[in-house]
């Protein structure tokens, strides 16, 4: 269940990863600090939230955090070296942010694919994520309804 974060431990994780993080993203995870992101009837991410260390229930709540969940992806083979984990499918894909080398992550979102090791762009951001007009998303589709 996501809640409310405090701004402070979105810049830890910027410290810890060497990053900034995109102020709408920012802002969205302020809102809501994790939680599903619905991209269409058949497809759902699970947003990883910030580490909140409020009190026992955040710790407990936001262990597969951000920077976590970066780190392990990193161990993957072909995980982009400037990608940041920010969702997972359950399945091994992953939602990214990048940046180009100066740690200034992009808005722009991409998926990793954990079995083809490609990256796509999906979306201009996180809450510009239109599955309606996507053709990447038509495509991931076409292959499940075979």
């Amino acid at each position: 269940m996501p809640f409310p974060l405090d701004e402070k431990y979105i810049k830890e994780t910027e410290s810890e990863l060497n990053v900034k993080f995109p102020s709408e993203f920012k802002n969205r995870m302020i809102k809501s600090n994790g939680g599903e992101l619905l991209i269409s009837d058949e497809f759902e991410f699970e947003l990883h939230p910030f580490f909140d260390k409020t009190d026992r229930k955040r710790i407990s709540r936001t262990c597969n955090h951000i920077g976590l969940e970066t780190k392990n992806a990193r161990k993957w083979n072909g995980f982009p070296d400037n990608g940041i984990a920010i969702g997972a499918d359950g399945y091994g894909n992953q939602l990214i942010l990048t940046h180009n080398g100066n740690g200034n992550l992009s808005n722009e979102l991409y998926f990793w694919n954990h079995e083809t090791r490609q990256v796509e762009k999906i979306a201009e951001s996180i809450n510009k994520l239109y599955v309606e007009k996507s053709s990447f998303w038509n495509k991931i589709k076409s292959n499940f309804n075979r």
